[in-house]
């Protein structure tokens, strides 16, 4: 007899599926227990640890005995043979596939190494795909110790994506439809740089290179008179070149690659005719040269 599927999603509201069909996982300790078994899924977390990360501090000296009772009702809920004692604690055996986190990861890591390899397309389609999975903040229902560090943790994971996939967009020339969503991210922690440098980059790109610079001297500011810092050496190095208008700044086409590295697509940016490039995408950054101007390091003519 086949084994019954399971679906577990981490990254929104915690739902779990048993083929197919939703199942209702109980009180907000069960849940919160599941949650916790879902962070790592095949692997052992012992009784002591799962008692620290449900209570703290403030665990009763029933805590064991409350952890074996919700593990007894979430068996119920799950196919036989998932929800598993194992020395000194319990296991959650479960297609590692079979969890949105872990599905995120793989694909957020393959994204990131096709962004690395020059195929900002492939990169592009995995980082969205990546990201797609998000249905809301991750663990936001629990009011237990270890969801607020998890959570924090998980956040920083989408926004590390999330910065990744514009990177591969700012490879592929679609700066100009990143402006918004790069000013939201950056009112929402200004003192980020990597989004503040993504949008001085999208704003340089679209011709509004007193916007870019602007927005340079909007984080000094913050930083000098909040923490006496200035801003980091990558940074500077960015509004340097602005100010001379480096070349390698432009984008005039970009390495488009859907089937494999290497293929390559018309330009997407304002180009004289018949001249294309391929852009090395280095770190996180994409150079080309226009007919004008030497061709920086990393940019080869295609006839």
């Amino acid at each position: 007899m086949n084994r019954e599927s399971v679906d577990a999603r981490l990254l929104g509201p915690l739902e779990v599926e048993r083929d197919g069909v939703p199942v209702a996982l109980g009180a907000p300790a069960q849940r919160a227990l599941l949650a916790r078994l879902l962070l790592d899924p095949n692997r052992t977390v012992a009784i002591d640890r799962l008692v620290e990360d449900l209570w703290g501090e403030d665990a009763p000296t029933s805590a064991v005995k409350m952890v074996q009772i919700h593990v007894s009702m979430l068996r119920k809920q799950l196919p036989t043979g998932v929800l598993v004692t194992r020395s000194p604690g319990y296991a959650l055996e479960i297609e590692s596939e079979a969890v949105d986190l872990v599905r995120f990861d793989r694909l957020h890591t393959e994204g990131r190494a096709a962004l690395d390899g020059g195929s900002a397309a492939d990169a592009a389609d995995r980082l969205r795909e990546a990201l797609s999975l998000w249905r809301g903040p991750a663990l936001a229902e629990f009011d237990v110790p270890f969801a607020a560090l998890e959570s924090r943790r998980l956040e920083e994971l989408r926004l590390t994506c999330v910065e990744d996939r514009i990177d591969a967009d700012l490879a592929l020339g679609r700066h100009g439809g990143l402006v918004g969503e790069l000013e939201a991210l950056v009112e929402r922690d200004p003192l980020r740089e990597r989004p503040r440098s993504q949008l001085m980059t999208a704003l340089y790109r679209s011709g509004r290179q007193v916007d870019a610079l602007a927005r340079y001297r909007q984080l000094r500011q913050m930083l000098s008179s909040d923490l006496g810092i200035e801003p980091s050496p990558a940074l500077r190095e960015l509004e340097r070149r602005m100010l001379q208008q480096d070349p390698t700044l432009d984008l005039a086409a970009a390495l488009c690659n859907s089937g494999g590295a290497g293929r390559r697509t018309r330009a997407t940016g304002p180009l004289k005719p018949r001249r294309r490039t391929i852009v090395s995408l280095g770190a996180g950054w994409a150079a080309a040269w226009t007919p004008s101007r030497r061709p920086c390091a990393t940019a080869l003519r295609v006839r």
